[in-house]
């Protein structure tokens, strides 16, 4: 079973997506702390990210880079989500993905199933 590790530090969308996605085949970590998450990261070992792009305590974009700059997940799959649309910051950070919200819960299952065949 594919594992997401979903960085965001609103507690609705990280329930909602606890109970989602293990019905569509995914196993969940989660990181609401954007300075703990490359040890949540390591601790998990994810095979993609949901990482929210405004997150208190640090922003998402900071993460992905993080994220990327780390030769353990260099090439480990990003999805970014936003209220905002900031597809082509998100993606110059280096995610793969870019999701607009509000989405479909079909939209993201679609994006990660694309990038966790």
């Amino acid at each position: 079973m594919p594992k997401v590790l979903i960085v965001d530090d609103d507690a609705t969308m990280l329930r909602l997506m606890s109970t989602l996605l293990p019905f569509e085949g995914f196993e969940v970590a989660v990181s609401s702390d954007p300075g703990t998450t490359l040890d949540a990261a390591r601790a998990a070992r994810p095979d993609v990210f949901l990482v929210d792009l405004y997150l208190q305590g640090g922003s998402g974009l900071d993460v992905v880079r993080a994220l990327r700059a780390d030769s353990q997940f260099i090439a480990t799959p990003i999805v970014m989500i936003s209220g905002e649309d900031r597809e082509e910051d998100a993606r110059r950070a280096g995610a793969n993905v870019f999701l607009l919200k509000p989405f479909m819960p079909d939209q993201l299952i679609s994006a990660l199933k694309a990038l966790v065949p």
